[in-house]
């Protein structure tokens, strides 16, 4: 099988393109994701992103993380899927992309020998009720600094989906082991009947963020598109920043701009290949 390894801050993937084979059940995609992105035993990665056939866009972004899980979205995958298709003359900047959270449209800012440096995502807008959360709970109500008890000790959260859920979590930034324990217990908690991604923020200022990622799925990453996207807004949504801002991701920094015209959240930052090659598939 072949495939590319890409990433957006250190948050990587491995693209397969399936346009072209025959259709394979979501189980088999589901054994690959573990198997290839074992750190260890297979390449490396934080799941693998199939590259598909749309009935309504030129391309189909399907998510599989490495613990096999399937999710809607990734701000990091979307603009990394972007590179490479663009740098395979095969994208329009601005054309659409079908995901699990909708068409979205990946724009090109920047190229250097024909490809793509930095790419701006339209990640949609926001969605803030507890059914988008896949909360228990009044389905259209908010969750807005509402504390969470998670074994015996509480946190003030704020939640926000972008197509795939996140709790947000203001304060100072959580170090890598307690992100574990932490996000690994509010991933699982009773309340999320589709589990979520958590993030654990810092406000260094009106017009910067510090972000550490515990994602679905995946663990700890470097990077989180969604996770910056959700961030933004309930910053903003709790009056800590402006609409624009730049945040600081273990991985890099990325631009995050909750537009209020149009009410969709935009992210702006790198995209990069790594490597091309071949998995024994078993």
């Amino acid at each position: 099988m072949r495939f590319t390894k890409m990433h957006g801050l250190g948050n990587d993937y491995l693209y397969i393109d399936i346009r072209d084979m025959a259709d394979q059940p979501d189980s088999v995609w589901s054994h690959y994701a573990v198997l290839m992105s074992d750190r260890h035993f297979g390449v490396g990665a934080d799941g693998i992103i199939l590259i598909a056939r749309s009935n309504v866009a030129p391309v189909r972004m399907r998510i599989f993380n490495a613990d096999g899980s399937e999710s809607e979205m990734c701000g990091n995958g979307l603009r990394a899927l972007a590179k490479w298709l663009f740098d395979r003359g095969q994208f329009q900047s601005g054309q659409a992309v079908e995901t699990g959270a909708g068409l979205l449209y990946p724009e090109i800012v920047s190229q250097e020998g024909g490809r793509a440096r930095i790419i701006r995502v339209d990640m949609g807008p926001p969605r803030l009720t507890r059914q988008d959360m896949g909360m228990t709970g009044q389905p259209d109500a908010h969750c807005l600094e509402e504390p969470l008890d998670v074994n015996g000790e509480v946190y003030s959260m704020t939640c926000v989906s972008m197509g795939n859920p996140h709790v947000i979590i203001f304060g100072p930034l959580w170090d890598e082991d307690i992100m574990a324990k932490r996000g690994a217990a509010i991933e699982h908690h009773p309340l999320f009947s589709r589990r979520t991604n958590v993030h654990s923020v810092e406000v260094e200022d009106y017009t910067h963020l510090k972000i550490r990622h515990w994602e679905r799925g995946a663990g700890l990453t470097l990077a989180c598109g969604t996770g910056v996207a959700a961030s933004t807004v309930a910053a903003v949504l709790t009056q800590r920043t402006a609409r624009q801002v730049t945040v600081s991701v273990p991985g890099g920094t990325l631009e995050a701009m909750w537009d209020e015209a149009t009410g969709h959240v935009f992210l702006t930052g790198p995209a990069q290949e790594v490597c091309e090659g071949t998995f024994a598939l078993r």
